[in-house]
């Protein structure tokens, strides 16, 4: 089977996470990747190194880079940047994620590429967008998820605003990115029109805390930080199970009179299920504390797995927080086939997550990051028609790797 996106063809020149995510996704569904990187490697590459000064691709890199290609190219070098501009027409997309004005430098903005080649679709993500007065600033996840508001609703109600170790600023940003691009192809496909497809990090987290920030409406500002509660639905909590190691918590999620039933009948309380403290959603705020101590009691002689199994079997919504091995490790994502082991020729066998999204007639085939450069010589002999002679001396040059 061909990919869902077979025929879609981009220039990649994203690095670290927000882009690259993006670009890995379309790749996942079909999409012809060609990651465009410098002669010394794009920057993620090398990035969170274990052990430091480890001289091969980080599991970072191989995580966010898989079923693309390599091409190391100089495009500060006028033949670099011509071979990019010869290359332009043969591809849908530019991607790019490089701090505000790069491409500017290259000489590769998108009124040059536009000029160059006008349906292409030149998409890019920047910190807070190009235009506005924060467009200078720089940013990383964390910088975004502070700037987008997430923080300010993360954390408890005593506790500083706390970040999420999910980072949404990055790779939440990427989906954006994604989306945005095939929205624009799908609408060039019918118009024959590229475009400029933007997405701001600090915007795409304002994004996804909109739902968060709705409490505004009964409350005021600022939406003040609840912890795990949820909005007064008791019981609704994480609770503590045993052996209690850090991760060793069950989040139950009984938000209706129905659920919280269900609850009681599970924890073998069922004589509570008529008691007046929990009659409705108020009477259970009032009592909130009298009622966690019973959830609480009743998971503390049960392990995660075994507290939500039986509260799911009874119709109340409840995840054990399963940690990095967990997850790794899960025999029902292990199943459905979301965890991968990945070959690669430096690191050897690589654990990564697989393509969340499934399609039926377009299953994604998992390929292994790409080595710096590995596709230099098979790109541009196919695209361009540059014979060994021409290659070997732009390698000498410098103007490519590898």
């Amino acid at each position: 089977m061909t990919g869902a996106l077979d025929g879609l063809r981009i220039l990649d020149l994203t690095q670290y996470e927000a882009g690259t995510s993006a670009t890995q996704m379309l790749a996942w569904l079909g999409a012809d990747v060609v990651k465009v990187e410098p002669p010394a490697g794009e920057p993620g590459r090398g990035h969170a190194a274990f052990p430091p000064g480890e001289a091969v691709d980080r599991w970072y890199f191989l995580n966010l880079n898989g079923n693309k290609r390599s091409l190391a190219l100089d495009l500060k070098s006028a033949e670099g940047r011509d071979i990019f501009l010869r290359l332009l027409p043969r591809f849908d997309i530019v991607t790019e994620n490089f701090s505000l004005g790069t491409m500017e430098g290259f000489d590769l903005g998108y009124n040059v590429l536009k000029e160059a080649h006008p349906p292409i679709i030149y998409a890019t993500i920047k910190g807070f967008g190009t235009t506005g007065p924060y467009s200078k600033f720089k940013s990383f996840d964390m910088v975004a998820q502070a700037a987008g508001g997430a923080m300010s609703i993360t954390g408890g109600p005593d506790t500083q605003p706390f970040r999420s170790g999910v980072t949404w600023g990055d790779t939440g940003t990427g989906m954006h990115l994604a989306i945005g691009i095939l929205a624009a192809y799908v609408q060039r496909q019918k118009t024959g029109t590229g475009q400029h497809v933007e997405v701001s990090m600090q915007e795409a987290i304002a994004n996804y805390a909109r739902v968060g920030f709705l409490a505004r409406e009964l409350v005021g500002d600022p939406v003040p930080r609840q912890g795990n509660d949820l909005r007064g639905l008791a019981p609704t909590d994480s609770y503590p199970c045993k052996p209690f190691g850090p991760n060793d918590y069950v989040y139950v999620a009984a938000v209706s009179g129905r659920m919280v039933e269900g609850l009681l009948v599970a924890i073998g309380r069922p004589e509570l299920v008529d008691d007046p403290r929990i009659r409705n959603a108020s009477a259970r705020r009032e009592n909130a504390d009298w009622l966690k101590d019973l959830v609480r009691s009743w998971t503390a002689q049960r392990t995660k797995y075994e507290a939500m199994e039986e509260l799911q079997d009874h119709g109340v919504p409840a995840g054990a927080v399963l940690d990095s091995g967990d997850i790794f490790h899960d025999p029902h994502l292990q199943e459905r086939g979301m965890v991968h082991v990945i070959n690669h020729p430096t690191r050897g066998d690589v654990e990564i997550l697989g393509n969340p999204i499934r399609m039926s007639q377009s299953p994604t085939n998992m390929v292994r990051a790409p080595l710096l450069g590995e596709h230099s010589c098979e790109v541009l002999a196919a695209e361009l028609g540059l014979c060994a002679e021409d290659l070997e001396r732009l390698r000498a040059a410098r103007v490519i790797g590898a």
